[in-house]
């Protein structure tokens, strides 16, 4: 089968690998129908150091199951189903806490005798406490939008409810990426009356305020926080989304929260030298991590398939897997928000 691998930084190729196939009696064979690129693959892009064997790539993506192990009992051949971006077996007590992303028996696509979601197919372990099967056919109109539930959409989500989101509340949102755009569309669904974007990208931020963001901040740094400060009365926001997890979107996260706020983090930590005595005096709390979006799929998908909240919005660029390379360098440098692979 054909799969993306990664080399090294910039280095991106479609190439044979071994095909998929069932290992453990708790896995389904998957063939994937859609997939995607996401900002998370954009840090190896940049940084990656140089591999012979090359590095699986893709943890976004939905398919058909084609066969499944004797265990697994939730899922049946022809089933269309999404995966999160994280396999969980669903039964550990930090999965029956909602806290799949931190699965005593989980992992990650891509890695060790686990396929890409970049891929004709993938085997996906734990498949009962992993996937979620799609009241529709693989051809649906919505499926893009339920593609984002692997991710992006259920990310914004945790960082809006990491950062108490709720009805009344004033919300900062720092990044207009994908994750930040859905983090828009998760605030205006938990009842938010005001939702500042922070971005300066015109056709995001423009998609922002569709999705419900009130006000438009296009500064940085300390423009951006007193800009902010101006919009909510001198006070800051109750809830910031922080999405990108670059040392300075950190920092504008935390002081543009206002006193007794919360902070939801999601984006990916450049490294952690933050400094966080800014929400010690200020009694603001931070929460958030890698999104436990298995927990959240339930939850959004009767807006989906409802046509409530259509995140799949964020897609802008479609393409075949030979088009993924060209994918990667469109996200790396701006002119794409979201690369949809359709197979």
């Amino acid at each position: 089968m054909r799969a993306t691998l990664m080399y090294r930084a910039g280095d991106v190729r479609v190439e044979q690998v071994p095909d998929a196939r069932l290992i453990e009696p708790t896995d389904a064979l998957v063939r994937v129908t859609y997939a995607a690129i996401c900002g998370s693959d954009l840090w190896p892009y940049k940084a990656m150091e140089p591999s012979e064997t090359g590095r699986r790539m893709g943890h976004e993506f939905l398919g058909v199951v084609e066969e499944v192990g004797t265990d697994v009992q939730t899922v049946k051949t022809g089933d269309l189903v999404v995966s999160p971006f994280l396999w969980s077996d669903g039964t550990c007590v930090f999965c029956r806490e909602g806290l799949q992303s931190e699965c005593l028996h989980g992992g990650r696509y891509g890695f060790e005798d686990v396929d890409g979601g970049q891929g004709e197919a993938v085997r996906v372990p734990q498949a009962d406490g992993t996937l979620v099967v799609l009241p529709v056919h693989e051809d649906d109109a919505m499926t893009p939008s339920l593609l984002t539930l692997s991710d992006v959409m259920g990310t914004g989500h945790h960082a809006a409810v990491a950062a108490k989101v709720g009805p009344g509340k004033a919300v900062a949102v720092v990044g207009d990426g994908a994750v930040g755009l859905c983090g828009v569309i998760a605030a205006k669904r938990l009842g938010a009356e005001q939702i500042i974007l922070l971005g300066h990208n015109p056709a995001r931020v423009a998609l922002g305020l569709e999705f419900g963001a009130t006000d438009v901040v296009g500064e940085r740094g300390g423009e951006a926080v007193e800009r902010v400060r101006e919009l909510t009365g001198g006070l800051g926001t109750h809830s910031v989304l922080e999405c990108v997890g670059l040392e300075q979107a950190v920092e504008t996260a935390l002081e543009v929260a206002r006193p007794g706020g919360a902070i939801g983090r999601v984006g990916i930590p450049e490294h952690e030298t933050t400094p966080t005595g800014v929400a010690f005096w200020k009694n603001a709390s931070i929460a958030g991590g890698p999104a436990p979006v298995r927990g959240y799929i339930e939850e959004l998908l009767p807006d989906v398939l409802g046509g409530r909240i259509e995140p799949g919005r964020v897609f802008d660029r479609v393409g075949s897997l030979d088009e993924v390379p060209e994918g990667y360098r469109a996200m790396n440098e701006r002119e794409s928000i979201k690369f949809l692979i359709e197979l």
